[in-house]
């Protein structure tokens, strides 16, 4: 997760920068902060919380300059503190460098320990800032090989957006595990982890970075380095199924008519026999709409979401977690009372929060629930950046479907196969990381991460 933009050229580019994490707030809600660059010098506003509650009027006129980058957090490496907050920047001899990343590098415990042994000082306990070393060590007097120097030293999951001495750059890791795009608003170039992100400034898209691509922006346009390219695509296949807006394209393709695919998939392979089909708000509603489609029963919203309660599976503890369940999502009783209900759920994680839901479904008055899920079991470690890290917090890593759907509460429960997960899918199933479902890592961790990998076998 991580949502990142940035934008060049623009006079108003912290109120866009603002406007564009707004866009993607769905992708980290512990913090969010923008740095601003002008010819004259380097500003920054950043905090813990929600855009919203970080930024006001005051503090985006105060962000004066025509570069930015901005970034919400959802933490995988680093505690969710102050310091850790993004982007992260630094004055250097070689200038000012700051750093929006959204993924996870596997080699950044080996590096960082190389590093503080010939004497290098951490700031932060984030991956990211083992970036901004390498770029610092860098000995080629141009700006954009030192990227390309401290890049080549990284593995694992890497989408970036940098301002280097009133440049603009953005890169993708070879493999492209997570999603970046470039757009243009008026002479302005944007760069944005998502299109949803570029619709609401009005931007037109452009293309997406490629994998292993560095695209650098200045008045000159934009500049692009292919150096790490050619190798084979890892692209998060749960971004598709969770992560993304559904009014994004990502990896080129649209996330909400993947969903209801996935949907319609999930209803040839495992009908159920209810009085009307229902989604968890709001990731599972699409997968939900394709599943009344193919099997003909009716679609309710039943359950109906407080939007000003936030994502539940990107909450950095449980007990958020289990609170913010019960807050964000209420049943209509008068439309559950004595029905059979078929429940569609995107994803089952550790599968408390989907207990709480049926709690709530049968005191509601549901005479029946049955689930099923949108994509296969998660049953592997993510060490790319989804916030899974160890076997034993998936509850499908221990536990067999039955006992997963009698500690749930279910009266059935069915998850959608990987074959039809990656039939449903709109580019070619060779393009998709699917890690998490069958333990194959295109990278592997090494260092403190390597244990989380010990732990499957």
């Amino acid at each position: 997760m991580c949502g990142i933009f940035g934008i060049y050229g623009h006079k108003d580019a912290a109120r866009l920068t603002y406007l564009g994490l707004y866009a993607l707030q769905h992708r980290g809600e512990e913090s969010a902060g923008i740095v601003v660059s002008s010819e004259k010098k380097i500003m920054s506003h950043k905090g813990m919380g929600l855009v919203g509650d970080v930024f006001d009027e005051k503090s985006i006129k105060s962000l004066r300059g025509d570069v930015a980058i901005g970034h919400v957090r959802y933490s995988t490496t680093g505690s969710s503190i102050s310091k850790n907050i993004q982007p992260f920047s630094v004055n250097h001899s070689k200038g000012h460098i700051a750093i929006a990343h959204n993924g996870n590098l596997t080699n950044a415990f080996k590096l960082r320990h190389d590093m503080e042994g010939r004497g290098s000082i951490f700031q932060t306990t984030m991956d990211s800032e083992t970036i901004v070393h390498l770029l610092a060590k860098s000995q080629s007097p141009d700006h954009r090989q030192n990227l390309v120097d401290a890049l080549s030293g990284l593995e694992g999951a890497y989408s970036l957006v940098l301002m280097l001495n009133g440049y603009l750059a953005g890169a993708r890791d070879p493999g492209g595990w997570r999603p970046l795009c470039i757009g243009k608003l008026d002479d302005a170039y944007v760069l944005a982890s998502e299109t949803c992100a570029l619709d609401l400034i009005n931007a037109e898209y452009i293309r997406e970075v490629e994998p292993g691509e560095i695209v650098f922006i200045s008045k000159k346009g934009i500049e692009s380095q292919k150096p790490f390219s050619g190798k084979k695509h890892s692209f998060c296949i749960f971004e598709y199924i969770y992560f993304a807006r559904p009014d994004s394209n990502i990896f080129g393709q649209n996330v909400y008519l993947t969903r209801k695919r996935l949907g319609k998939q999930l209803a040839k392979e495992f009908p159920a026999k209810g009085d009307f089909v229902m989604p968890v708000p709001d990731s599972g509603n699409y997968a939900a709409l394709g599943f009344s489609e193919e099997s003909g029963i009716p679609y309710e919203a039943a359950l109906i979401r407080n939007h000003y309660v936030g994502r539940t599976f990107i909450q950095p503890s449980q007990f958020i977690r289990d609170f913010r369940v019960r807050v964000k999502l209420n049943p209509i009783k008068d439309v559950l009372r004595n029905k059979r209900t078929v429940i569609i759920e995107d994803s089952i994680v550790r599968g408390t929060t989907s207990r709480v839901r049926v709690k709530t479904l049968r005191e509601a008055g549901a005479k029946e629930v049955h689930m099923r899920v949108s994509c296969p079991p998660l049953r592997f470690p993510c060490f790319y950046g989804i916030d899974f890290p160890t076997k034993k917090e998936l509850i499908a890593s221990n536990h067999s479907i039955k006992w997963i759907k009698d500690f749930i509460g279910l009266d059935s429960l069915e998850y959608l196969s990987k074959e039809g997960m990656l039939k449903s899918m709109p580019i070619p199933k060779e393009e998709f990381c699917t890690a998490c479902f069958d333990g194959n890592y295109p990278a592997k961790p090494c260092g403190r991460m390597s244990k989380c990998i010990l732990e499957k076998k």
